[in-house]
């Protein structure tokens, strides 16, 4: 799913807040100290670590309780660094760099774990990757999910991201930066589209990333001519082995609360079920040692034709599957019928559940998950506040404290 507000809100973190430094490392060996870190220990040759100059001796410090033995330090420019690796022009310029003071700064970025790591990962990862120095990765899938007769296109898009440090969590977004120039002449500007797998993988082994994707097409009110979104488009007539820049991850708004007997309400329209898709293969596909859901998950599906139910066949599989732990609702707007006989969209099956889906949201472990268009908020709003009412509550400060409690998420564009 593409989301232009988060790619707006995006642009004020794009430049280098300090300078950033290699260490080559050689030596490194698992031990009772490596075991603490989410770090993947090589056996043999060198690692390239990225360090920002606040964390240089800490760094070291680290380093030298994992057995390691810095080799060379190297400035990291923009010019230089490729997937956050050493370029062949850079490797003539190492020079020994003096250690700074030591500094406490948070930094973003994380060291990339593995799906082998049997603890659960805490920290969330932000802006790995950013515009000026994005990720390289490769196109390794393009698959069509709009079935024959339906409206459009969306394809599901995996990209190769295990030449780098690049990792996420699921309901976060990447950025995609579309080949060519504007009409300025200028490189296009990223577009940020919510993640479809989860943080493994769709081959679960955090070797891959992927978009689920509509290629937005419109007519011109002036010509009557079609016009093709620039991103969509690039992405949407993508081959395999073709390059993609990638800037992030991102988002804090849409994660997954780590208790595993949480009840999972999820609205969605269209390609906004790109972050459901990878919650639900969180929740009951993947089922590692350190998650195994217990509660109850909860997908209420808007789209205009059956044809045009993104992912189908897994939904209605999981629904099989886990009877007692997921519930799928679609909405179908051109093919059912609301009770007033009209057209039939998301905020009419939260109306025709209210009851249900009220009870269900008072309870402490509930999370609430709003993605998609923004119009179909208003109506959820009404079913939920008139269902509110007849417990004398009143649905917009019930909500305001939701969102204050990190129970009530909103994606919308």
């Amino acid at each position: 799913m593409y989301s232009p507000s988060a790619a707006a809100n995006s642009a004020k973190n794009t430049d280098f807040g300090s300078r950033m430094f290699i260490y080559e490392v050689v030596g490194l060996r698992q031990n009772e100290e490596t075991d603490k870190i989410n770090y993947p220990i090589r056996r043999s040759g060198s690692v390239f670590i990225t360090v920002p100059y606040s964390r240089m001796n800490q760094e070291m410090q680290r380093i030298t309780r994992m057995g390691g033995k810095i080799v060379s330090i190297q400035h990291l420019s923009v010019e230089n660094q490729v997937n956050g690796k050493i370029s062949k022009a850079s490797e003539a310029q190492k020079t020994q760099v003096k250690k700074p003071e030591a500094q406490e700064t948070k930094v973003d970025k994380k060291e990339k774990p593995t799906m082998t790591q049997a603890k659960a990962k805490t920290e969330i990862p932000v802006n790995i990757y950013r515009p000026k120095t994005p990720f390289v990765g490769r196109c390794v899938g393009n698959e069509e999910l709009v079935a024959e007769g339906g409206i459009g296109t969306c394809r599901h898009l995996t990209f190769d991201i295990s030449g780098g440090d690049l990792w996420y969590l699921e309901g976060q977004s990447i950025g995609i930066i579309p080949d060519g120039t504007d009409e300025n002449g200028k490189p296009h500007k990223l577009r940020l589209y919510s993640i479809a797998s989860t943080r493994h993988g769709d081959h679960l082994d955090d070797k891959t990333v992927s978009l689920c994707v509509r290629q937005l097409q419109y007519k011109h009110p002036e010509t009557g001519e079609t016009v093709s979104g620039v991103c969509s488009t690039f992405l949407c007539n993508l081959n395999q082995g073709d390059e993609v820049k990638i800037t992030g991850p991102v988002g804090k708004e849409m994660l997954l609360p780590e208790n595993p007997n949480a009840n999972i309400i999820m609205m969605a329209t269209g390609t906004g079920i790109a972050p459901f898709r990878a919650y639900l293969r969180r929740l009951f596909v993947e089922q590692h040692e350190d998650y195994k859901f217990n509660g109850f998950a909860w997908l209420i599906l808007g789209v205009a034709t059956t044809p045009n139910i993104l992912y189908k066949e897994d939904l209605e599989k999981l629904q099989e599957e886990f009877p007692n732990n997921f519930r799928l609702t679609y909405a179908i707007s051109r093919e059912q019928k609301n009770s007033e006989g009209g057209k039939m969209y998301i905020q009419h099956r939260v109306a025709e559940n209210a009851e249900e889906m009220w009870n269900l949201i008072q309870k402490e472990k509930t999370h609430s998950y709003i993605c998609g268009l923004k119009g179909m908020e208003d109506g959820i709003d009404a079913a939920l506040s008139a269902q509110a009412e007849k417990d004398d509550l009143n649905w917009s400060e019930y909500q305001r404290a939701m969102k204050k409690a990190g129970r009530w998420h909103v994606e919308t564009y």
